[in-house]
């Protein structure tokens, strides 16, 4: 590692106030915003495109990505899946870039060798590509011009939909996901993170062109995106080139539509049952937890690794060594709005889900009554500093992970969480399980596997 990635990485790791720097410098046609752990923030004056530049010299590559503030979050009865559908249409051309032509985007990456892709999830949308940096300035074009210009054919859609409807049917197979579907389908009454992303299977076999065109002229628009340029660049050039491609898109006509729907208070615990063909079981135990943004949030992450992550884990101990269990894990929602923290626990053959369930209840009630140890906490951290340590490690990954943290509503949280987490108390541990872990806002799920069809 050299000298530069090695501070780039230091900076990151470190508290935000030592990271925060001055104000980026002013550029022509752009209003500065912020700097803090070296990443610029700025705002395109003629569209209010959010731009987010993190110069990196160790490797002759960039990572450009623009993120879309729109998930399944914004899908309603109808259009479930129509987010992931339409990233999946993105990928069909434009009048200027196409198959035909030569020039679409797989052939102009797969030719330069590009690691590139688009991923859809509860609060936003991404593409990306990682490529050596003569190249950045063609796909800049090409990722531009299919923001508003998109070709959207009923020709592409018909079988763009067998495809997602497959993955849908993938997804079916897995126990864990099968359980999860339901569990939040349960949990959520309200607010639209009731349905999975990939969506209902008759959603995502009848939405019409019609209705995946009005929700690609609702929310593809500049003023409701982020670009992100990581790597070997300048601020300067990054900057340069988003003007040069994006400055003549205009803002969106309309306002673009927020979700303003709240999920009402849960009064009591839900338990749903999955009897699916499969081998073994699971059990699943979620909670109401707070939006990524809340300052609970570290807390809550150190307690989940407290819980599951590794052998001397509380439920790995309770439940994985005695052989109950062959393996328990704990999903952190870190998500826009409120969502769920929920513990898994995949049963080992001849397991009872009643006996498993009734194990990792008690252990989560001792941590809420007797709460944990400093030596527990610090491990955790420990843990929990090192991934995000190894997440950011190259432009690529840099990137990925900066996604997450736009789509929660602020990304400078992808520089200061680490700093929350070398804060976490043992005593703040046992304040937040004693704050969510209730059961009154409890969903329990079992998947109970079937041998017939």
């Amino acid at each position: 590692m050299n000298l530069l990635r090695l501070s780039s990485v230091l900076c990151l790791l470190t508290s935000a106030v030592l990271c925060l720097q001055a104000a980026p410098a002013p550029v022509e046609g752009f209003t500065a915003v912020r700097t803090l752990g070296g990443i610029s923030e700025y705002t395109l004056d003629a569209n209010g495109l959010q731009v987010l530049v993190l110069p990196e010299h160790s490797a002759p590559v960039v990572t450009f990505m623009v993120t879309y503030r729109v998930g399944s979050r914004n899908e309603v009865t109808g259009t479930t899946g129509a987010t992931h559908l339409l990233e999946h249409l993105m990928f069909k051309g434009t009048k200027n870039f196409n198959r035909e032509k030569g020039n679409s985007v797989d052939q102009l990456l797969e030719r330069v060798g590009a690691l590139y892709n688009a991923t859809t999830w509860l609060d936003r949308t991404n593409y990306y590509a990682n490529l050596g940096k003569a190249h950045v300035e063609a796909y800049v074009a090409i990722e531009a011009d299919r923001m508003r210009n998109l070709w959207l054919r009923e020709d592409d859609r018909r079988p763009e939909m067998t495809v997602v409807r497959n993955e849908f049917e993938i997804g079916e197979n897995n126990p864990i996901y099968a359980l999860d579907k339901e569990i939040n389908a349960a949990a959520f009454m309200a607010h639209p993170y009731h349905h999975s992303t990939i969506g209902w299977r008759s959603d995502i076999e009848k939405v019409s062109i019609e209705k995946l065109r009005e929700f690609y002229d609702t929310f593809y628009w500049p003023d409701n995106a982020t670009v992100s340029v990581i790597g070997d660049i300048t601020t300067a050039d990054a900057l340069a080139l988003v003007k040069k491609y994006y400055a003549a898109i205009p803002r969106a006509p309309k306002p673009i539509p927020q979700v303003y729907t709240e999920e009402p208070a849960q009064t009591g615990p839900r338990r749903v049952t999955v009897k699916r063909a499969g081998k073994l079981g699971v059990v699943g135990i979620a909670y109401k937890t707070p939006a990524a943004r809340h300052p609970d949030m570290p807390a809550l992450q150190v307690l989940g690794s407290i819980l599951t992550s590794g052998k001397n884990s509380r439920l790995f101990r309770a439940l994985t060594d005695k052989n109950l269990t062959t393996s328990v894990s704990a999903d952190i929602g870190f998500f826009h709005d409120p969502s769920l923290t929920t513990v898994y626990a995949s049963l080992a053959p001849g397991a009872q889900h009643d006996e498993v369930e009734k194990i990792a209840l008690a252990e989560l009630a001792r941590v809420k009554t007797d709460g944990v140890t400093a030596e527990e906490v610090s491990s955790a951290i420990s843990q929990l500093l090192a991934a995000s340590a190894y997440a950011r490690d190259g432009a690529f990954a840099v990137a990925s992970n900066l996604n997450e943290f736009i789509s929660s509503g602020d990304w400078t949280l992808y520089v200061t969480l680490d700093d929350g987490l070398a804060k976490v108390s043992a005593d703040d541990v046992k304040r937040v399980a004693n704050a969510y872990f209730n059961e009154d806002q409890s969903t329990t799920g079992w998947f109970i596997p079937v041998t017939t069809p």
